[in-house]
């Protein structure tokens, strides 16, 4: 059996030293112009010094630019995959097929994931996007177990999945916050508008405290609870799934080094002995719970069809 790459979303610069010794194997960076719900921005040169950083310690680096691109942003693509390609990051994520067709251009042996984080939901897509040029397919966060096994046994690229970390739940290229307060008919209310990192939509019908934040691509909604399977790997480790990413989407960086300890310890212990892993994973589950912030349980998310949003 493969070990899967353990990815990890970094905040800054400083992160990836750290990260790269608690057992990170690879990075997404970039920027809010090309890429959606980054944990950190990162400019260009933060870009070169992250990927320069990471290969010297023998890590890989991927720069997303999975953004939804507007006919007024087109003409910059081709200037950005060529510097993502001088500077020599790994791969590029991408969503949108005017990337796709920028790389081929631009930089045609450059690696490319695809990832738009809703239509990665069978392997039929994913196959049809790897004959297209991409090497692995990021699947949805909205599927279960059963059917991202199923779709491992069936696709031609490599697949990603995340087993920690919120997920989008509402995205609108508008800009809603101060001026939208209802959603789905019922009145919520905007906590903390003006600090950038630290706002909620607060359902109080359902007690529930929705992450919510603007940037260049618009408004994002996130989920109430954050997603922790750190107990459940042993079917896609069995299954040679290959790449499992922990989003430090609005974390700290003590939380984001802390989770991918743990992540590395789980798979470690797996494929020392699958006993050693299943007599520690629910001490490796109570050492999370215990950093978790008191407003955001841990759950299986879309795993085992637990959650509703």
């Amino acid at each position: 059996m493969r070990k899967p790459e353990l990815l990890v979303t970094p905040t800054s610069i400083n992160d990836i030293l750290p990260l790269a010794q608690a057992g990170a194997d690879a990075f997404v960076v970039g920027e809010q112009r090309f890429g959606l719900r980054l944990a950190g921005e990162f400019k260009r040169d933060e870009v070169k010094k992250a990927i320069d950083l990471a290969h010297e310690n023998g890590k890989k680096v991927y720069v997303a630019m999975n953004g939804i691109f507007h006919n007024e942003k087109i003409d910059e693509l081709k200037d950005y995959v060529q510097f993502v390609s001088d500077v020599k990051a790994d791969a590029i994520i991408f969503g949108d097929p005017a990337v796709l067709m920028t790389v081929k251009e631009v930089a045609p042996e450059m690696k490319l994931h695809w990832s738009t984080e809703t239509t990665g939901t069978n392997w039929y897509s994913c196959n049809y996007w790897g004959r297209k040029g991409a090497k692995r397919a990021v699947l949805a966060r909205e599927i279960n177990m059963d059917s991202i096994l199923e779709i491992k046994e069936n696709a031609e690229v490599e697949i990603e999945v995340l087993v920690h970390g919120m997920t989008c739940m509402f995205q609108s290229k508008r800009s809603l916050l101060g001026n939208y307060f209802e959603y789905q008919g019922k009145v919520m209310e905007i906590e903390n508008r003006k600090i950038q990192k630290n706002m909620f939509l607060h359902d109080k019908e359902r007690e529930n405290k929705y992450p919510i934040f603007e940037d260049e691509n618009g408004t994002h909604i996130m989920s109430p609870n954050d997603v922790c399977i750190i107990d459940e790997l042993q079917e896609m480790l069995e299954a040679e799934v290959d790449c499992f990413k922990i989003d430090g989407l609005l974390k700290s960086p003590e939380y984001i080094l802390a989770v991918t300890k743990a992540y590395r310890e789980a798979i470690d212990l797996f494929f020392k002995d699958p006993v050693l892993y299943e007599d520690k994973k629910d001490d490796l589950l109570s050492d999370l719970e215990d950093i978790q912030p008191p407003n955001r349980a841990l759950d299986t998310g879309f795993y085992f069809k637990e959650t509703v949003y």
